[in-house]
């Protein structure tokens, strides 16, 4: 769960970003927006085939990661966001802090409707729990890449492809529900 020094944290980060044009308001384009979305499948599908075929751990952490970054990246768009080239993955990262994971957890509850006292408490911690794997992910890509022996990567590897699944089911979720409401 995202404590609250996190979200203070991503908050005064995300007021810095803007004034700095680390993170810009940006109007919707189509093709970037469709890049972003062709890049996280094409990253998942990757990481997928890396790890069916047992090759290199690290690529499917790697790519497992990437394909949460580039689905971050096309929400954070469609919501009228652009992500610059400096510190992109921590700019990525604080910006779901701020501007998705509400929305998110919105999401969520509307597939939890039935249960309504249970959901408000599953979504907001789901959602919590989606931007806190990112965050994760984004750490432990940097590590393992830079830091980690190959038989420690092993058993990262799977963690890593099915959380960015997970990340990527429900982004795709909230896309949809974003563009109907557009």
């Amino acid at each position: 769960m995202l404590d609250q020094k996190r979200v203070k944290e991503a908050e005064t980060n995300v007021k810095s970003y803007l004034s700095e044009r680390l993170l810009s308001r940006q109007d919707f384009q189509e093709g970037v927006f469709n890049i972003l979305i062709k890049n996280a499948n094409e990253s998942l599908d990757t990481a997928n085939f890396l790890y069916t075929n047992n090759k290199s751990k690290l690529w499917v952490i790697v790519s497992s990661y990437y394909s949460m970054f580039y689905i971050a990246n096309a929400v954070l768009y469609r919501l009228g966001y652009k992500v610059g080239d400096k510190i992109s993955h921590k700019v990525t990262s604080d910006a779901l802090v701020v501007f998705v994971k509400d929305k998110l957890r919105e999401s969520l509850i509307e597939d939890y409707e039935e249960i309504k006292e249970e959901a408000l408490l599953l979504a907001k911690n789901k959602a919590e729990d989606l931007v806190e794997k990112f965050d994760y992910e984004r750490k432990k890509r940097s590590f393992i890449q830079y830091q980690t022996k190959e038989t420690e990567k092993s058993s990262k590897a799977e963690t890593s492809l099915n959380r960015a699944k997970d990340f990527i089911y429900e982004m795709k979720k909230l896309l949809d529900d974003l563009n109907r409401k557009k």
